[in-house]
């Protein structure tokens, strides 16, 4: 599975009418693209947990967008619909890191990534 990972922070000052078009925009583009599996979004909280210091400071937002394969990862990023979030999403965001990531579904993962000496 891959998955569009999406962190963000919308500007301060964003308006109502901007506020509607993003999610309007992002409603349509998960709802039209067949090729997204499931999608999760999430908003930031802070519990007092020592990691949250070296955290990265901006991001308020999550949206994790899941595929099958890099295929249908490309086939989302192509269709039409994600040109017109995307043009909305970068007009209304001051901080945004984005990767996509091979993930699997258990622990074993972390084996499979971290190397072996």
């Amino acid at each position: 599975m891959i998955s569009h990972v999406v962190l963000f922070r919308t500007k301060a000052d964003l308006s109502g009418d901007e506020r509607t078009a993003l999610i309007a925009s992002f409603e349509r583009a998960m709802r039209e693209i067949p090729t997204v599996r499931s999608v999760r979004v999430g908003k930031r909280i802070a519990v007092g947990a020592g990691y949250e210091q070296r955290a990265v400071d901006g991001v308020e937002f999550l949206v994790a967008i899941d595929f099958d394969d890099v295929i249908d990862l490309q086939t989302y990023l192509e269709h039409p619909a994600h040109a017109e979030l995307a043009e909305r999403f970068n007009r209304t965001c001051v901080t945004t890191m984005i990767l996509d990531v091979v993930v699997t579904q258990d622990a074993s993962g972390v084996s499979r990534w971290l190397p072996s000496e």
